[in-house]
């Protein structure tokens, strides 16, 4: 499996299995499915509602905790953001049953990001996370956290896909020394992305399929990706995409996809920032 070098030395891989949207009591199996199929990068969130579950399909998989990659997120917490962002760091590795996370992210960019920031920097120098990161900030929001702090983060996981490439964003991270991370890397199938004939098309040429030429046009960015499925079927499919190549004309081809924007929702759209910022997790 391909792997990332983070900003502070940390390895990653480049793919891995993505838990949204997967109800609780379809996480356990799900997890336990992508393990058996061979992903070792697992990503979940507080606000995903599934950690524990989560947390018992690696207990029962029996591989060794040092073979894993783990992520977890935190949601916008209420002052003082600093000792709330601890406690809430402290429930998602309980519910996970870890000792450390290989990478904690700012699920947004809300709230008092610098008291949120400050908790996970030092979460980070205690080696409770061993990276640090964001998720969903735009690159004004990224530049401020980076100027005003002393921990460039890590990762910034964002929408990305063919519809909404983020290529100048990309450049603009990797001149900051930060990694993208693409989350809906399907576009949830928006857009007629499984039946696009520039996909397919390009997906003939190999004998793969379209989420396999997506996926592979992402980790060929250097893009880390987290697609989700519940079928081992799909699993395995989407795990089996480093024994080919796409050429400079196809991924030129898949570049002309690009909208420029969002498909799902603006975090700069005041309405939506009022949403995100005023919603709670029951625990």
């Amino acid at each position: 499996m391909q792997t990332v070098i983070l900003n502070n030395g940390v390895e990653m891989l480049i793919l891995g299995f993505g838990v949204y949207q997967i109800p609780a009591e379809d996480t356990e199996r799900a997890v336990s499915d992508a393990l058996a199929a061979g992903y070792r990068l697992l990503d979940t969130a507080a606000a995903y509602n599934n950690e524990e579950a989560v947390g018992g399909a690696i207990k029962s998989s029996g591989v060794a905790r040092e073979d894993l990659f783990v992520t977890t997120k935190l949601w916008v917490q209420d002052a003082p953001a600093e000792e709330n962002t601890k406690r809430a760091f402290e429930t998602s590795l309980n519910k996970l049953g870890l000792d450390h996370l290989d990478l904690y992210l700012m699920h947004q960019p809300f709230g008092d990001v610098y008291g949120q920031w400050r908790a996970m920097e030092a979460l980070n120098r205690e080696g409770l996370a061993k990276a640090i990161g964001v998720a969903n900030f735009y690159p004004d929001r990224l530049i401020d956290l980076i100027a005003n702090n002393e921990i460039v983060p890590a990762v910034n996981q964002i929408e990305t896909h063919p519809f909404f490439q983020r290529a100048d964003y990309q450049d603009l991270m990797r001149r900051h020394g930060v990694q993208i991370q693409s989350w809906g890397g399907f576009a949830e199938g928006k857009n007629d992305l499984f039946t696009n004939p520039v996909l397919a098309g390009i997906g003939k040429e190999h004998g793969k399929s379209v989420a396999q030429v997506v996926l592979r046009w992402l980790t060929q960015r250097g893009v880390i990706t987290i697609p989700k499925s519940v079928r081992p079927e799909r699993m395995a499919e989407n795990i089996d995409v480093f024994d080919f190549e796409l050429t400079d004309e196809q991924m030129a081809s898949i570049a002309t996809l690009d909208t420029g924007a969002s498909l799902f929702f603006d975090h700069q759209d005041p309405e939506m920032v009022s949403w995100l910022s005023k919603r709670r997790l029951t625990d």
